[in-house]
């Protein structure tokens, strides 16, 4: 069977939204390694901030992530933020990503990440040895590069418009949801308690 996704297909908004969805195992049926060679860091952030879209959809906060190989052009893994949906307080965009990339090494890799990582997503970036992040949204959440660079993991931003228009309307929307997926419950609690 021929991948749907080649050379000569136009890398739309249709085309990455089908590789935001598709299980990143299946997407050699999707598309060939022609048109992920071609595929570019702004491309790859859109499929960051497809997933994203994919989060808020669903009722979760607007975060995705993928796991690029940095020769093959390949994605290794994908996924969005599951704080809500999954009930589990660490499913954040760029660890759903890692899990699903699998036992792996990291070294030769970029992660794209629609918005900058928290404390416990920089810790797993650097514990893996990744040689690349890339950041969609430094609006909504600057980014603590130092703890990566001290690594020697190389940090970019390339801010998405989708990703941050996308963050600012549900840190608006949900501002407690917002906040327990950044430092959990017993903010939210001590934020109810003192107003």
């Amino acid at each position: 069977m021929k991948p749907l996704l080649n050379k000569q297909t136009e890398k739309n908004a249709a085309a990455l939204s089908a590789i935001a969805h598709m299980p990143t195992k299946s997407l050699s049926i999707l598309m060939d390694k022609e048109f992920a060679r071609d595929m570019t860091d702004a491309d790859f952030m859109r499929v960051a901030a497809f997933l994203a879209q994919k989060s808020y959809d669903e009722g979760g906060c607007p975060i995705g992530a993928v796991i690029v190989d940095n020769g093959t052009r390949q994605i290794l893994g994908k996924g969005h933020n599951t704080l809500v949906q999954e009930n589990h307080p660490y499913n954040h965009g760029e660890t759903a990503a890692i899990r699903d990339a699998g036992r792996i090494d990291f070294s030769n890799t970029s992660l794209f990440t629609s918005l900058s990582p928290c404390d416990v997503c920089t810790t797993l970036i650097y514990m893996r040895g990744f040689g690349r992040v890339v950041v969609g949204d430094a609006t909504n959440a600057p980014v603590n590069s130092a703890p990566l660079q001290e690594r020697g993991i190389q940090v970019d931003i390339l801010e998405d418009s989708r990703a941050v228009e996308l963050y600012a309307r549900f840190r608006a929307e949900k501002p407690n949801q917002d906040l327990e997926d950044w430092q959990g419950l017993s903010a939210v609690n001590n934020k109810a308690a003192s107003e």
